[in-house]
């Protein structure tokens, strides 16, 4: 229709997680055209049937090993292809992690994996949607961070450098992409209510648990997937044109910047 602008075309890695489902739900309420990259389609399967009835999205999923150049970039060269462009890129997929054990007790092995392997994803499907974004002169590249990056915490292995890396990955493709007029923006949250179970590498009970994070932060309480979420559809949109190299702070108060 004549006025009415072009729904976005939104490509999400991880979206079979937590995190990657809670955005994709987001944007497909703003009837976003959804492209959906995942290690395994069952979770996939079930996230597109329960998106198809919400809003005006169109859905389609993919198999992809987000820790593979080639795939990536073939996934990204196939989505600009079909839906003629890429609006915004996000990267939620997961990473190995060891925590629970001070740093001292670890394997170097165990440190670097975290970090390693998520400046390693991040880069590769950053990379590949900014070639496409860069020929078309805008877009959005979402990175995924948290409040390790800026607050001394024991127990949390090499995550907190893994964060700390992302952080300033996205800086520097905001600097290098910024002229080109795609953006690089960072979220940075705390751990995730939602998300809060009994793992082994918890400290404490989870409720005990539950109850430190909180009492850590200044609303002494934690962010919600919807949170994060309603973040990146804001980041993405025109209001935060203006946001470069930032990195939002979505922890309810718990870092320091």
């Amino acid at each position: 229709m004549p006025g009415v602008p072009d729904l976005p075309v939104v490509l999400i890695h991880g979206a079979g997680g937590a995190i990657g489902g809670a955005v994709a739900s987001a944007f497909a309420r703003r009837g976003a055209e959804l492209h959906l990259a995942g290690p395994r389609q069952e979770s996939l399967h079930r996230l597109s049937h329960a998106l198809r009835d919400v809003g005006r999205s169109r859905v389609s999923t993919y198999i992809v090993d987000a820790f593979d150049a080639e795939a990536v970039e073939a996934h990204a060269a196939a989505v600009a292809e079909a839906a003629g462009r890429i609006d915004v890129v996000m990267n939620a997929a997961s990473i190995p992690l060891v925590q629970g054990i001070p740093l001292t007790d670890m394997h170097w092995e165990d440190v670097l994996a975290p970090v390693s392997a998520w400046i390693k994803t991040q880069y590769l499907t950053s990379r590949a949607a900014a070639i496409h974004m860069s020929a078309r002169g805008s877009g959005t590249i979402l990175t995924l961070s948290a409040s390790p990056s800026t607050v001394a915490i024991g127990g949390v292995g090499g995550f907190a450098a893994a964060c700390a890396a992302v952080e300033a990955l996205t800086r520097t493709l905001a600097a290098e992409l910024g002229p080109s007029g795609v953006r690089a923006v960072c979220i940075r949250a705390q751990r995730i209510v939602d998300t809060l179970g009994s793992t082994p590498d918890l400290p404490m009970p989870v409720e005990q648990f539950r109850g430190f994070l909180e009492s850590l932060t200044t609303s002494k309480s934690l962010p919600t997937l919807e949170d994060v979420a309603g973040t990146a559809v804001f980041l993405a949109e025109g209001g935060a044109r203006a946001m470069n190299g930032s990195v939002l702070n979505v922890t309810c108060g718990m870092s320091a910047d």
